[in-house]
């Protein structure tokens, strides 16, 4: 344990409203046990020239899985215990179920239930109610790898363990949040706040950014487990206090919580009941962030430091990187310099991940090699070595492809570069029996688009960008959650004459579901 960079902390802050824009946030620091910044700027609602202050409640989004998976701990302490009731979930699933650590730990292989609503033909802006979840997850036949494999994020799988919460104590969700979490933390305001469609005491959140400018956010999702709770920064630094007053408890509920883990294979995990797990240099961190539409929330914890930081945005700035920013500035640790070798610029084209069915997009831009598969573009460093690496993934040349490694959601394989032009025949209708809903793929003149009919409606028409041969993109840039699925592979499928019997659609979280071409 060491001192911190005050100085280099207090400029780090200092700087934030600037680096970060947006209506207004909060931000808070906690060392040794004790709050040593407390800050907010800007507006709650700049409409109302609401001011933001750090006991105004903000939806903490997915930062709530820690607090879900920790009410399961004081509860039952054995995750198991609940294993044999996952079957009235998934009463269609085929093969091995998951286990409710599996569900904890996203290594389930459950699809992403929000980036499932765009199949089900879900409008990004309309109403999801809690009556609408359990028909989604009774839908579901396949899971997109054998749980416990590998990692990939689903909200669903926190969802469905608030409610078997629910059943097993006979109490609300919101009774065994404030038992079991809020009060032992001193959490005074927290709570769970599941519809998001009222503002909490005032709190707007926004989209948009400085160039076009804010605007009022429209969420219409009714949350459980997953992303229910509200906090203020005053609660969310008294959860910090907590963390770090029952550090040397061997049975303290963060030190369960954050307990490393691995996959089916023996490899570590950087994501375990609810908590990522990363790294500054030689520095431990976890913590979460936390997306909804209009919100951006982030809290990190360096236990070896006793160090804890926690950002509130009411807007979408990269509330990630402001924490990173001031953790680092504490630790006395800036980010290290990027070396200088230049990319190698034939790495630069669309390549295609076969196991995850994904296309992996590849540009390169002086020494960095940017790189996007399903989800956010990630920037590796371009080694001496012919290797490019960031903290979430190697790439390395092998022939015309790329040898890639996600240590993070243990995803190995050979990248395939794409070529050729896509074939304008994709036009007619196409039935999922995985989701039970239809594409409808349209031209209109030279452009394609397509819309998801399910039971959810009759989803909004989303634009098709060809890609390669017999590989298209799907765009989805709203999705009803935060961040929305985004751009999702659809890769066509031909019998021996080359007419189209299906095709096969995903995106980071709902990757390979597959539909039979009706017309």
């Amino acid at each position: 344990m060491s001192s911190i960079d005050s100085a280099a902390l207090a400029a780090a802050v200092a700087a934030l409203p600037e680096r970060f824009r947006g209506p207004g946030g909060a931000v808070g620091v906690v060392k040794d046990g004790e709050v040593i910044i407390r800050e907010a700027w800007g507006y709650a609602d700049p409409d109302a020239g609401l001011p933001m202050t750090a006991s105004r409640l903000l939806p903490i989004c997915s930062i709530s899985k820690q607090m879900t998976c920790g009410v399961l701990l004081d509860l039952l302490g054995d995750p198991s215990a609940l294993d044999d009731q996952l079957a009235e979930f998934l009463p269609n699933l085929e093969g091995r179920r998951p286990t409710i650590r599996e569900l904890c730990d996203n290594r389930s292989g459950l699809r992403d239930y929000w980036a499932l609503t765009a199949l089900h033909g879900a409008h990004h802006e309309g109403v999801f109610r809690r009556a609408d979840a359990r028909p989604l997850f009774a839908r579901m036949k396949t899971s997109h790898f054998e749980p416990g494999s590998q990692y990939s994020y689903s909200n669903g799988n926190f969802r469905i363990l608030s409610d078997l919460l629910e059943d097993k104590s006979g109490r609300s969700l919101a009774e065994l949040y404030a038992r079991h979490i809020f009060g032992p933390a001193g959490m005074r305001d927290a709570r769970l706040a599941t519809d998001t469609a009222a503002p909490l005491n005032g709190v707007i959140g926004h989209e948009g950014n400085a160039a076009i400018g804010w605007l009022p956010a429209t969420n219409r999702i009714v949350w459980s487990g997953d992303a229910g709770v509200a906090a203020t920064l005053d609660d969310m630094l008294a959860w910090e206090r907590f963390i770090d007053r029952t550090r040397n408890d061997a049975d303290g509920l963060y030190r369960r919580l954050s307990t490393p883990s691995t996959f089916a294979d023996g490899r570590p995990a950087r994501y375990g009941m609810g908590l990522a797990h990363d790294k500054i240099d030689d520095v431990a961190l976890t913590g979460h962030g936390g997306a909804l539409r209009g919100f951006r929330i982030r809290r990190l914890h360096a236990a070896g430091e006793r160090l804890s930081v926690v950002v509130m945005f009411n807007h979408e700035a990269d509330a990630h990187a402001a924490a990173l920013h001031l953790m680092r500035a504490a630790l006395g640790r800036p980010s290290a310099p990027r070396g200088d070798t230049p990319a190698d610029p034939a790495w630069t084209g669309v390549y295609l991940e076969p196991s995850s069915g994904l296309v992996l997009n590849v540009t390169t831009h002086g020494n960095a090699v940017l790189a996007g598969l399903g989800g956010g573009t990630e920037v590796l460093s371009f080694g001496a070595e012919g290797v490019a690496r960031s903290t979430g993934m190697t790439l390395c040349r092998e022939g015309d492809d790329l040898r890639l490694d996600r240590p993070g959601d243990n995803l190995r394989g050979l990248a395939v570069r794409l070529a050729g032009s896509a074939a304008p025949d994709i036009a007619g209708r196409y039935w999922s029996p995985e989701t039970e809903s239809v594409l409808e793929i349209e031209a209109v003149g030279s452009a394609f688009a397509g819309r998801f009919d399910g039971f959810l409606g009759r989803g909004p028409m989303h634009p098709m960008l060809p890609v390669a041969a017999d590989v298209w993109k799907l765009a989805t840039p709203r999705g009803m959650d935060a961040p929305a699925p985004g751009d999702w592979s659809v890769r066509i499928r031909r019998n021996r004459q080359g007419m189209i019997e299906g095709l096969t659609v995903g995106c980071w979280l709902a990757r390979n579901v597959a539909f039979t071409r009706l017309a």
